[in-house]
């Protein structure tokens, strides 16, 4: 029969292609491996996974390794013939041979693989017969990394780390040097994992046998009492994790191999930046100011301050007089909690979350366009793609596995072509680069479009039968002044035209954007010629292919989904329809407003207004994060009342009237969606610390307060609540999400949809729209004064304010925001390396530490906002996105001097 194979002549069918190795872990058949792990490729090294094959019973049989040998139909496998047994104890042996007896005696089965095997083929260091080697003994220890640590002499060679480093995360730190018993492993250039390029990943931690390289967590992994599945709290990969407590402690954490999204794979905040959760400067009491200063108070007392305060000012000023803003790094089950307290029981829309000054546009662009706001495509489909197109985006810092992913498949040969003002990391492995000027994105995607349209490459069948606008937009792009956009951009036409013939000639064509395309004055505007992109090439609706948003944090999809926004209920429903205003209405129970609720901005304009009283932040440090801060301080402190939701004293916090300590994620249950519209289950791996409650607990305590009777938290009820009112979690439930959850829309019966717009786009056709580049209000206004341009970006080892990652190790592998600076602006004003530089735009001045780098080209410049002592956001905009409110943090009209000594401070 064909796909039948005897194991142990036992009968087995098997899948073509699969390995003896894989198909007897399938079957639950245990045998030993040394240099084998489940997600680099086979490499038959060590041989201690050998069987025997015979291809008819009986009949002669060959030794071969079973992790790359392919089943044969038909052939008979033996797993512990006396021969296979034989010869394991025999390999087995050998490696002992260049392996510390001391280490090996007080090696523990449960942590080293060295000391299961031995048990496994019945071996010890006694029974070994061979002269022992020397080579790899008395190694120095290598522990000046905060997290990687390094003691060769318990390597065995075996290659795993190595694999690890080359095939998971792209960065081949690690190799082999010398021959024989001089052969050893090497970090970087022979020096320690501090002085290496090692991104920290912990890839090669997670796969080494033996403990040879390790981390300060994970040799700890296994004295766990517990071990807890659930996501990553850092960024839109939505990384699944496994979390190892003892004594209701963290103590570990790993990324399970079984996991859709991350494979085995995570970076070092969700590996390793956890210990936030119980640092001493969480929140521990709700604390109420008064004359000034922050005093603990009990639940009840801030529950009833609370509620008697938004009930005054209602009852004054009317329910619009209040607004809230919500979080992303919050549960979809928090978030719909939120925007349900603001609706039905103050009587506002007044709703909105972060991800309003991140990915606003994405959602707006991609509606306009397709009729969704979300990723058509899985990251998977990396796999499958000729070509990707990254714009504005640095996915090797803010969304480290999916970075890793595109870096392996750009050096496989899948074409890449990265739109960015920063040589980032893709870039250099970029076929192409548009290293343009910050703002001119428009100007850019329409050169392509140009160029598209002039070689004749759209896919006319696609444009047909399912787009609208076409000719109008083809007209209009015809009509373009390709030599002034050059001009514009800085990005020489010959080579956007080789990128866009590169994208529009792949079969497959797969577009990722991040906040370089959305935190423009003309976002939206970019993510509707992105989509046109796609369209034109007929690149919807198939694997390989798609517009696919990188978001920012964790539960930027879900807070949207989940109706946090003020034009917008939960699932996308326009609320001023009067059909779906019954249909909440009926739903909660409770008469709703109908009006369009206040943005972000617009909030902060009503608060420096008077207009708007009162406020409830959940879990955003907007004193920090949010543009303009002089301005946004000034809004906050005009209002009559406000709560913040944090774990800990941010700079928002302590302008509050209240605080209340919510959870982390560590701490609760729910769920959240990552980028490609993943809904997966966060599951509590430790109770909340002392004194803190779960953030959706605490919003539930105050509609109960305030009259609205809602059940205690619960993530299963929670989910079946909002499935009945959200159309695409239709046929989601708390069971059927399982370990690698599913995305969205899910229809009744659990079935999930990994590719959207297949056959139709959400409003029929997909709408063609042209728009014309304008030079940003900050440049226009400012830039005589202000003559060079600043962008923002983030760093790897932090996340956004950097209010958790800033209480782990990471800060102390980044340490500060820094300046980066062309050797040509830096020379031009007398600049060092590493000299503090005082930066000034039309709002305010830092001062900040100089890195020079032709990373930036001459003009443009770079930095983070991760660190509150520099405080970057005195000198962002007000500028916006003209359609969606989102701010443009990616022009900053400056100018700059070599400091002298000077504080943070506001111009004007």
């Amino acid at each position: 029969m064909e796909n039948t194979v005897y194991i142990n002549d036992q009968h087995v069918e098997f899948t073509s292609g699969e390995t003896i190795l894989s198909l007897l872990r399938r079957q639950k058949i245990g045998i030993p491996t040394l240099c084998d792990a489940p997600n680099i490729k086979p490499f038959g090294s060590c041989r201690v996974c050998s069987v025997d094959v015979a291809l008819e019973k009986d009949g002669p049989s060959k030794v071969q390794a079973s992790c790359h040998t392919p089943v044969t139909s038909g052939s008979y496998v033996y797993t512990h013939s006396d021969r296979i047994k034989k010869l394991r104890k025999n390999i087995v042996e050998l490696v002992l041979t260049d392996y510390p007896k001391e280490r090996f005696a007080a090696d523990s089965p449960k942590k080293n693989s060295i000391a299961w095997i031995t048990q496994e083929v019945g071996i010890g260091m006694a029974d070994v017969r061979y002269e022992s080697g020397e080579t790899h003994f008395n190694n120095k220890p290598d522990d000046s990394h905060p997290y990687m640590r390094a003691n060769m002499d318990a390597c065995i060679n075996c290659y795993r780390c190595i694999r690890a480093c080359d095939e998971v995360q792209g960065e081949m730190v690690l190799t082999m040097e010398g021959r024989g018993f001089d052969s050893k492993v090497v970090i970087g250039q022979n020096e320690g994992f501090s002085e290496s390029e090692c991104v920290s990943c912990g890839a090669c931690s997670q796969a080494c046998p033996t403990g040879a390289i390790t981390d300060v967590f994970n040799s700890k992994f296994n004295d766990a009492t517990e071990k807890t599945r659930t996501i990553c709290t850092y960024c839109g990969v939505g990384c699944n994790l496994k979390v190892a407590t003892k004594n209701n402690e963290v103590i570990s954490i790993t990324a399970p191999y079984d996991a859709e999204v991350n494979g085995g794979h995570t970076c070092l905040k969700g590996r390793y930046a956890f210990k936030f959760y119980n640092h001493p400067e969480r929140l521990r009491s709700p604390l109420i100011k008064k004359d000034g200063e922050f005093v603990e108070a009990s639940w009840d007392e801030a529950y009833d301050l609370i509620a008697t305060k938004l009930s005054e000012i209602k009852e004054s000023h009317g329910a619009n007089a209040i607004a809230g803003i919500s979080s992303s790094r919050c549960t979809n089950e928090e978030n719909y909690l939120m925007q349900k307290f603001m609706r039905a029981v103050v009587g506002t829309n007044n709703i909105d979350g972060c991800a309003r000054v991140c990915h606003s546009p994405t959602a707006l662009g991609m509606q306009r366009a397709f009729g969704t706001g979300a990723a058509t495509n899985s990251v998977e489909d990396i796999n499958h793609t000729n070509c990707m197109l990254v714009i504005g985006a640095n996915p090797t810092s803010a969304h480290p596995v999916t970075g890793a992913k595109m870096k392996q498949a750009a050096m496989k040969g899948t074409t890449l072509i990265v739109v960015d003002p920063r040589e980032t990391v893709l870039a250099r492995y970029a076929n192409y680069h548009l290293q343009l000027r910050p703002g001119t994105n428009v100007a850019l995607l329409n050169m392509m479009l140009y160029y598209i349209i002039e070689e004749g490459l759209m896919d006319l069948e696609f444009i047909g039968s399912r787009t609208e606008g076409f000719d109008d937009f083809q007209n209009q792009i015809l009509a373009i002044n390709i030599d002034a956009m050059e001009s514009v951009t800085g990005v020489k036409k010959s080579l956007v035209r080789d990128a866009a013939i590169a994208y529009a000639s792949a079969s497959n064509a797969m577009s990722f954007h991040g906040l370089g395309v959305t935190e423009h004055s003309q976002g939206t505007f970019t993510v509707q010629l992105i989509a046109n992109l796609a369209m034109i090439t007929g690149n919807i609706g198939r694997k390989g292919v798609g517009v696919n948003p990188l978001r920012g944090q964790n539960n930027v999809q879900g807070a949207a989904d989940m109706g946090v926004q003020p034009h917008q209920g939960a699932g996308y429903l326009d609320f001023t329809n009067p059909e779906i205003h019954d249909l909440y209405q009926n739903y909660y129970g409770v008469d709703l407003p109908n009006d369009v609720g206040l943005k972000i901005p617009e909030m902060f304009d009503a608060a420096l207004d008077g207009k708007l009283k009162a406020m409830w932040i959940m879990g955003e440090d907007v004193a920090q994060t949010d543009p303009n801060i002089t301005k946004l301080r000034k809004s906050i402190n005009n209002l009559d009342f406000l709560v913040v939701q944090e774990l800990f004293m941010t700079e928002t916090a302590e302008l509050a009237d209240v605080i209340l300590p919510g959870a982390s994620f560590l701490e609760k249950s729910g769920t959240f969606t990552n980028g490609e519209r993943r809904v997966q289950r966060v599951n509590r791996a430790v109770p909340p610390i002392e004194g803190t409650k779960p953030d959706g607990q605490i919003v539930i305590d105050m509609m109960n307060r305030m009259g609205y009777s809602q059940p205690d938290y619960a993530p299963d009820t929670m989910l079946e609540e909002i499935s009945q009112i959200v159309p695409f979690f239709k046929g989601i439930t708390w069971e059927n999400l399982a370990i690698n959850g599913k995305q969205w829309p899910v229809a009744e019966g659990g079935v999930d949809t990994k590719i959207i717009h297949t056959e139709e786009f959400k409003i029929g056709k997909g709408q063609f729209a042209h728009f014309d580049w304008r030079e940003s209000e900050e440049l226009e206004t400012n830039a005589s004064e202000f003559p060079y341009i600043i962008t923002t970006n983030r760093d790897l080892e932090h996340y956004n304010c950097g209010a958790m990652t800033r209480r782990t190790g990471n800060v102390d592998i980044v340490t500060e925001d820094v300046l980066l600076i062309n050797i040509e602006d830096a020379q031009s004003n007398g600049i060092a390396d590493g000299d503090m530089i005082c930066v000034t735009s039309a709002r305010g001045k830092v001062d900040i530490k100089a890195k020079i780098s032709d990373a930036v080209k001459p003009g443009v410049m770079s930095t983070t906002f991760h660190f509150p002592e520099i405080m970057v956001n005195l000198l962002t905009s007000d500028v916006h996105d003209s359609e969606a409110k989102c701010p443009e943090y990616k022009v900053v009209a400056a100018k700059i001097r070599k400091s002298k000594g000077e504080v943070r401070e506001v111009v004007g």
